[in-house]
């Protein structure tokens, strides 16, 4: 069930329907869920959710000591190499060592900010060092091996949470085999050799593919059934969003401010003038509320 909600949500925020968390404004990827799960969106610009983690970290102990009786929490933050390279990285570490914040930062080192490789990033020890320089907890880990993340993570949650709180960092070190995205060309940048070989010598979906076949829970018949069952039911998600209607259109000034800003209020009054001296241009069937779904003034 919860697959096909996560799958369902994908969708829906690829064809920017109503339903979506996002109402349609952010892609895909970055994807989000109700406070209730506490599951914050991925932001485009680099390294900002690492300070954010911190101070959310912070207010969890703050929390925590106004109220013993919650439940102990943690904050875990996903960032790349390329990431580190940011000085909102160093501010964060900084703020989390020095505040004793039960925050897991975990580091994915794939060895490329987009084109740029770790060599042209950095000269020290990646970026286990740099936790150690912070006088944070660190361990580096073979990202490739799923039960070794596992374990390691466990274990930092557990490490982040003893006495009061204290910041852990994770470095999983691993290989980007794919291009950064759909319009990134790597081979441009780096030999197709070198990705066949990560591929064939060093491939974390084989790896655990051939664990689990020796344990008798995966085998050929069991790939084929749910690559076809998968697909079968993206295709009906896809299917199922397509026929939603689209974001209202005032949406697309929303979620940034609590009220709506001048230049925010003046840019959907035009954009109704247009729609309203313009009207055989422009189809609004397919959103919301149609034309009224614009509501340039609060009612």
């Amino acid at each position: 069930m919860v697959k096909i909600m996560a799958r369902a949500a994908t969708c829906q925020s690829t064809t920017a329907a109503a339903g979506s968390t996002s109402s349609g404004s952010l892609v895909p990827v970055k994807r989000t869920r109700k406070l209730t799960v506490s599951q914050h969106t991925i932001s485009s610009p680099l390294a900002t959710q690492i300070p954010q983690a911190a101070g959310a970290a912070y207010a969890l102990k703050i929390q925590a000591l106004q109220n013993p009786q919650v439940d102990p929490r943690i904050v875990a933050c996903y960032f790349g190499e390329g990431a580190a390279s940011e000085g909102d990285f160093h501010a964060a570490l900084n703020i989390a060592a020095t505040r004793s914040c039960p925050v897991v930062f975990i580091c994915r080192n794939n060895g490329y900010a987009i084109s740029t490789p770790t060599l042209e990033q950095y000269r020290g020890d990646g970026i286990a060092s740099r936790g150690i320089g912070y006088g944070i907890d660190t361990i580096r880990v073979d990202g490739n091996d799923i039960f070794a993340v596992r374990e390691v993570t466990k274990e930092a949650r557990r490490m982040a949470l003893e006495n009061g709180g204290k910041p852990v960092l994770i470095e999983a070190m691993s290989y980007r085999v794919s291009h950064h995205s759909t319009s990134d060309d790597s081979f441009a940048y780096r030999a197709r050799i070198e990705v066949e070989d990560w591929k064939r010598r060093d491939n974390p979906i084989t790896r655990l593919r051939k664990w689990m076949e020796h344990q008798g829970l995966w085998d050929e018949e069991k790939e084929k059934e749910a690559r076809s069952q998968i697909r079968k039911d993206i295709l009906t998600a896809f299917a199922d969003a397509e026929k939603e209607k689209k974001s209202p259109l005032r949406d697309m000034f929303t979620d940034v401010y609590e009220d709506l800003s001048e230049e925010s209020q003046g840019q959907m009054k035009e954009l109704g003038r247009l729609l309203d001296e313009y009207p055989g241009e422009y189809d609004l069937s397919e959103f919301e509320g149609g034309r009224k779904g614009l509501k340039e003034s609060k009612e």
